[in-house]
């Protein structure tokens, strides 16, 4: 009986010792989401254990995500993880960017947190880290639209309907505008991407080309304007950057149905995709904050 108090009042000690000796912690790059947005994630290891942490072919790395009231958020599968991660004594190593929202169901706003696991296989351990916290917050719809996906000169079966969203959500003070791709009945989302911060009197523009493709035009600053290009798969296919002259650029349509900005002028920016071609030069000076 003796023996067994000893080996229980034993326990928080090393597990003490092998905190102190190796640390795990979560990394976060942000402290909300909007619903279904990647959530990625990083996990930094420090060993000053002596010894080298040799993480093989196995599963060492695991992640829990629990809401704030302690239920423990409902898991599809286990986010990707590095293999043959060794990490010296007296290092520290960060695993590469993993994105949490694929495999966990966090859909309702609300406060959560995540935790990561490390199992160390040659000590038969496993180390937990401090929860990290984060909220998923609903944004406010500004816009929708359903569209059908253009099919094959063959292939004349119903096309398959989808719906583009636009939602602004107010993130750290900052207003902030999100595109959404879901389902028509919206029972499956496909993607969500920030674009980008928003001033609180723009009004986004949109149209919707032949190819169903979305073209978005929307204002970030006094005389700044982002344009967009999504196609219906919710890839970005073009970013391009606009500015106020002796009018403001702005969407249309032209004779022969395709969309095109008039107004404004372009300001070439290292950020464009495509990217800009050398030749082009900016005949303005750079955009104000």
């Amino acid at each position: 009986m003796k023996k067994l108090v000893l080996a229980l009042a034993l326990l928080p000690l090393f597990a003490w010792n092998l905190s102190a000796q190796v640390s795990v912690e979560v990394l976060m790059s942000q402290g909300q989401y909007v619903a279904n947005e990647a959530i990625p994630v990083k996990v930094r290891v420090v060993n000053h254990s002596g010894q080298t942490l040799l993480f093989g072919q196995e599963d060492w790395l695991s992640f829990s995500v629990e809401a704030r009231d302690g239920l423990v958020v409902l898991k599809s599968g286990e986010p990707p993880q590095p293999h043959d991660f060794n990490i010296r004594s007296a290092e520290m190593a960060t695993t590469p960017r993993t994105d949490l929202a694929p495999y966990f169901l966090i859909a309702r706003p609300g406060r959560y947190s995540v935790t990561a696991t490390i199992r160390i296989k040659d000590w038969d351990k496993a180390l937990v880290s401090k929860p990290v916290f984060f909220d998923v917050v609903q944004g406010v719809r500004i816009w929708e639209q359903e569209f059908g996906i253009p099919q094959s000169p063959t292939n004349h079966n119903e096309p398959e309907v989808r719906k583009y969203i636009l939602q602004q959500a107010t993130m750290s003070r900052s207003m902030k505008l999100y595109f959404r791709l879901t389902d028509a009945m919206e029972t499956k989302t496909f993607k969500v991407t920030p674009v980008g911060p928003m001033i609180s009197f723009s009004d986004p523009q949109t149209r919707i080309d032949q190819d169903s493709n979305l073209h978005l035009l929307y204002q970030d600053a006094a005389r700044k304007y982002n344009y967009f290009v999504f196609n219906t798969d919710g890839d970005l296919r073009v970013r391009q950057t606009y500015v106020y002259t002796d009018s403001a650029p702005h969407l249309r349509m032209d004779d022969n149905g395709k969309v095109v900005i008039f107004g404004g002028a372009r300001y070439v920016s290292d950020t464009d995709i495509p990217t800009s071609r050398p030749s082009l030069t900016n005949v303005i000076p750079p955009p104000v904050r």
